[in-house]
């Protein structure tokens, strides 16, 4: 009796091993749902149309988007953090729902560090600061003067406490020695009417919010909070190149899945997000929109993914950036 028991136990304890691999290898079987915290039409709606379309045919299963917005991108980050590990939910989020907002707002319903696992970084999007013709300046160093004369006076808006344009504020506040009264707006429509308006003086934002607006000169761009000038806008230079060190605010969309998802289900994911970004006309579109194309490998990602966590972190603290919801 015992024997047949042993056979049992180690026969079921075979099958339980086993099951991820058969499930990695048969995968995908069905539709695969990519959840983004933000609504329809826009910059991270537009890249995960592009990419899902591509996945599509690589991966020979439906890949579709389901548009989740609300509570600072914590709501769709949840549903992917709660959904099973198997490849079939995943959650293409900015810096903010993972890196930011966990240090900012107290009950978290997930840890991005122990919640997820790094499937690709898919695009960098440079963090552009921009004025209305009406201000009168045209670069960083006029701003800061301006600044420097109306302490607590020049509105500067951004996408929300603790979105990247917010964080872009706080650390060339911090470079400069200056004080701008923050106007957070739900999101970059209504920061960029109000601009366009003269409803608020400055605004950072995503180069793909803002860049048919520069193109049509309704907006001038006076600088670039990241590491590098972006490829559509190499006359912006970036807060650094003008004296203002430690400014990069560089946004970025990355795919994650849930924690515990199989690691060879991570590999099929990710070969079909980097067959997409090389795709040449894939790859045209998003350049054009003014985001760059990433990839790499799941490790990079989730390299990128901790340092960033910690960056945030110091910079929330230092800065002693609260949640006002």
């Amino acid at each position: 009796m015992k024997n047949i028991w042993g056979v049992l136990i180690a026969a079921f304890t075979l099958a339980c091993l086993g099951a991820p691999a058969a499930q990695a290898q048969d995968f995908p079987n069905r539709p695969i749902r990519i959840v983004i915290a933000f609504p329809p039409g826009g910059p991270t709606d537009f890249i995960g149309r592009l990419i899902v379309e591509h996945m599509t045919q690589t991966l020979g299963q439906r890949v579709f988007i389901e548009n989740k917005p609300g509570a600072n991108g914590t709501l769709g980050g949840e549903t992917v953090a709660k959904s099973d590990p198997d490849g079939y939910t995943l959650f293409l989020t900015t810096v903010g729902a993972v890196a930011v907002s966990p240090h900012i707002y107290t009950n978290m319903p997930y840890d991005p560090l122990r919640d997820f696992a790094p499937v690709v970084e898919v695009v960098s999007n440079t963090t552009v600061l921009v004025v209305g013709p009406k201000l009168g300046i045209k670069t960083v160093k006029e701003l800061v003067a301006l600044a420097k004369e109306k302490p607590g006076a020049i509105s500067f808006a951004s996408t929300g406490v603790g979105s990247t344009p917010h964080l872009a504020q706080e650390q060339l506040a911090a470079a400069a020695g200056v004080k701008f009264l923050h106007v957070p707006y739900r999101g970059a429509a209504p920061a960029v009417t109000d601009l366009l308006a003269g409803q608020v003086q400055v605004l950072a934002a995503d180069v793909p919010v803002l860049i048919a607006h520069i193109k049509a000169g309704t907006i001038i761009p006076i600088g670039a909070a990241a590491d590098k000038r972006n490829p559509i806008l190499t006359d912006v230079p970036t807060l650094a190149e003008q004296g203002y060190p430690n400014t990069d605010a560089s946004n970025w969309y990355g795919l994650l899945a849930p924690a515990k998802t199989p690691p060879a289900v991570i590999g099929k994911l990710n070969a079909a997000v980097n067959a997409a970004l090389k795709d040449p006309a894939t790859r045209d579109k998003i350049v054009a929109s003014g985001a760059i194309p990433v990839g790499g490998a799941p490790e990079a990602f989730g390299a990128v993914l901790k340092a960033e966590y910690d960056k945030w972190g110091r910079v929330v603290r230092e800065r002693g950036i609260k949640d006002t919801q």
